[in-house]
């Protein structure tokens, strides 16, 4: 599902919109939604993340969820570098819609460096990221 047909697209704060994907910023964390067909590279990863340092602030902590409705690539190694360059995130969830997407969200799991857990749904991915004690 995506996240603008959920329940929880009136919690938005803020709406960021890239050529290769739309990302959602809400109190606690954040939500990108990348194209179908997109490779997720660190100069797309950087400027994102300007835009989210500039909303959260830099010595802020929150979540992250990857909800994956279209199939894209990505370094999985560029959870290790995003997470040495701006050490904002305390968890992450991952979104995943098929079996594909299931065994690379392992493997990026492997590689981070934060907790990550592979979710089912938006409500589980929201339910996990604001039970977390690092966020309350």
């Amino acid at each position: 599902m995506k996240f603008e047909d959920s329940q929880y697209v009136e919690s938005v704060h803020y709406k960021i919109e890239m050529p290769f994907g739309n990302f959602y910023l809400l109190d606690k964390f954040f939500i990108s939604e990348l194209n179908e067909g997109v490779h997720f590279d660190w100069e797309m990863i950087k400027n994102i993340m300007e835009e989210v340092v500039d909303f959260y602030g830099e010595n802020t902590k929150i979540g992250y969820i990857s909800n994956r409705v279209n199939s894209y690539s990505m370094d999985p190694q560029n959870w290790i570098a995003v997470q040495n360059k701006y050490n904002m995130f305390v968890a992450g969830a991952i979104i995943y819609y098929n079996n594909m997407t299931f065994m690379n969200s392992s493997l990026e799991k492997k590689f981070a460096s934060i907790s990550v857990k592979r979710c089912l749904s938006l409500e589980e991915a929201i339910g996990w990221i604001l039970g977390l004690k690092e966020l309350n």
